[in-house]
């Protein structure tokens, strides 16, 4: 399993590099200030950032429990990116809606762009980041 401080470097890596591609998509598609949009991607990603952590650790203890491994297959990590999603998703949408002065039911098509988003975007990123930094049990999993 990953240590603490790989998962604080995935975490961290995670929300600036969303970051940076969020704020001006979601300007743009949503014709809102970077600002706001800044403002409320950067609250939803600090709140992320510690979902990401306790989820990740959560979602890998329940992996290796089931499985003996955390390595992920593709249906693993839809799943993994879907559940995550769903959690933020919940939590996030009052916040949105009354951050921007938005009705829920904005704020809901708002944080479900994000969200499909984050999902395809947390697809790549987590499939990234196992290649630059596998675990080395993985190895000893399939040796060639």
């Amino acid at each position: 399993m990953r240590s603490p401080l790989d998962r604080l470097r995935h975490a961290l890596g995670f929300e600036i590099v969303g970051l940076l591609l969020v704020v001006p998509l979601g300007a743009f598609v949503f014709d809102m200030p970077m600002h706001d949009i800044g403002v409320v991607s950067i609250a939803s990603a600090t709140l992320a950032a510690v979902w990401n952590m306790a989820y990740n650790y959560i979602f890998d203890r329940g992996m290796q429990r089931l499985f003996g491994t955390t390595e992920k297959t593709m249906p693993a990590r839809v799943l993994h990116a879907v559940l995550f999603e769903i959690g933020l998703l919940i939590v996030l949408m009052p916040f949105i809606a009354w951050y921007l002065g938005i009705p829920l039911w904005q704020a809901l098509v708002m944080d479900a762009s994000f969200a499909l988003f984050y999902m395809v975007y947390a697809l790549g990123f987590n499939w990234a980041y196992d290649v630059v930094f596998p675990l080395p049990e993985w190895k000893a999993e399939h040796p060639k």
